[in-house]
């Protein structure tokens, strides 16, 4: 076997690295994408005395610890939800560069965590999924896997192929089934791109991904109803648990399906 052309704990650093990058830009992304702004212009600024940030303040996690979560200007509290989306995004990741080494296949799960952690907060926040992320990262995917695809790695397209069309039957005949009451159409679109991307790795990663979701979903919808936090007319949004458990399917789902089949005698 050939040793990989980058040391895999330099790659994780790496990558580790540019995910805090990312997830600087990524808290930018949140915050303007659902009010229809662009995330190019203006720079950013404090939203309460409106101060450009300067540059030297905008070093991910570190200036929100020497500022102490304060405005340099004003001192008015900067949340702690952008140094932990810089940190979870930088942790996820370093975990797919570790999990799946130097590859062209690591560059679309990239592209996918990006978009996943926008559309994570923005369907917490707002209880939709824009289609203008999912796009972009739909574009991205298929671009990368494209050129897994023409550089030696062909065998794994029609099973990714496969498992879109499962992930979208799926999820389009729950919408169709309900009526769009139980499933929206934002789920509808990223459901495909997830099944591409875990289809890519294995039928492991893409079953376990699949049933993950509505695990994680139900779960926690059961504990919201105990703790009368929510009731059977309450509205949660779908996306958090479908990423959550697209995830399980990329991180563990291959041990777990092997796992299973192998405790019923089919491996």
């Amino acid at each position: 076997m050939s040793e990989p052309l980058i040391p895999v704990p330099f790659f994780v650093a790496i990558v580790g690295v540019l995910g805090l990058v990312v997830g600087s830009f990524l808290n930018v992304v949140i915050h303007r994408v659902p009010m229809g702004m662009s995330v190019v212009r203006p720079g950013s600024s404090c939203p309460v005395c409106h101060s450009p940030v300067r540059m030297h303040d905008n070093v991910p996690v570190v200036s929100w610890l020497l500022l102490r979560g304060r405005c340099r200007d004003c001192a008015a509290p900067i949340a702690v939800r952008y140094p932990l989306v810089e940190l979870a995004t930088a942790v996820l990741f370093a975990l797919s560069a570790w999990r799946l080494g130097p590859s062209v296949y690591v560059g679309a799960v990239l592209v996918l965590t990006a978009g996943a952690v926008a559309l994570f907060m923005i369907d917490l926040d707002h209880q939709r999924l824009p289609f203008s992320i999912t796009g972009l990262v739909a574009v991205g995917v298929v671009a990368a896997l494209a050129i897994a695809a023409v550089t030696g790695n062909a065998g794994h397209v029609s099973r990714a192929m496969l498992s879109t069309a499962l992930w979208l039957a799926v999820y389009g005949g729950i919408h169709l089934a309900t009526k769009g009451r139980g499933m929206g159409l934002g789920d509808v679109a990223l459901a495909p791109v997830l099944g591409l991307v875990l289809g890519w790795s294995g039928w492991g990663a893409s079953l376990v991904g699949l049933l993950a979701g509505f695990t994680v979903g139900a779960v926690v919808g059961v504990g919201l109803l105990v703790s009368g936090r929510a009731d059977a007319r309450s509205r949660v949004p779908h996306g958090p648990f479908l990423l959550t458990g697209a995830a399980v399917g990329l991180f563990i789902g291959q041990p777990l399906w092997r796992g299973y089949l192998q405790l019923f005698g089919l491996a």
